[in-house]
This record gives structure tokens, C-alpha cells and sequence, in this order.
């Protein structure tokens, strides 16, 4: 039974589609993140070119309907593997295919 509920569709599958797409533009996370460290209170003035990559990168996946169609059938697979066997599995990490 692939229905999904409102919680499935509005939570869950959003939230495999933010965790794959902060692995999938960790270089732009990591950019951030090093620029954020060393300017200290001066990051909105001085990260804005990081900031504005890892939204752009971010956004662009979130957007994606294929991107949501391989997020949701993960989902699906994950949920039916934990209503054969009782056993939630741990979000396994993905290693980037771009």
C-alpha cells in the first residue's frame, strides 16, 4: 500500500529530502560554515556569497519533483522494510552521485 498520510507527505519525506540534500552540497555546508567561523559577528556581511550558494543548492533539490519522487520511494521502502520486521533502520548516509 503506497497511500501516504499527511504527515508522511508534509514531514517525514521532507525531512529524507533535507538530510540527502545537505550530503548531496556539502562542499557549499562546508564553505559556510569555514566562512561563518572565521569572520564571527561580521558572517551576514561576509558570507553572503556562501550563504546564497548553499541556498541556491538547497532550494534547487527541494524543488526538484524527481528529486521528491526518489526521496518518497525511499520512504516507502524504509516503511514497508519496518512493517515486515518491527525494526526501524538508521538513515544510512548516502555518498554523493553528483
Amino acid at each position: 500500500n503506497s497511500k501516504l498520510r499527511h504527515v508522511e507527505k508534509d514531514v517525514l519525506i521532507p525531512q529524507i529530502m533535507r538530510e540527502r540534500a545537505k550530503e548531496l552540497c556539502s562542499d557549499k555546508v562546508q564553505a559556510f560554515t569555514k566562512c561563518c567561523q572565521e569572520t564571527g559577528l561580521l558572517m551576514v556581511v561576509k558570507c553572503r556569497q556562501e550563504n546564497t550558494a548553499l541556498k541556491d543548492c538547497l532550494v534547487g533539490y527541494y524543488s526538484d519533483p524527481l528529486f521528491y519522487e526518489e526521496c518518497k520511494t525511499e520512504y516507502l521502502k524504509q516503511r514497508e522494510e519496518y512493517r515486515a520486521t518491527g525494526i526501524k533502520k538508521k538513515r544510512q548516509k548516502f555518498a554523493s552521485n553528483v
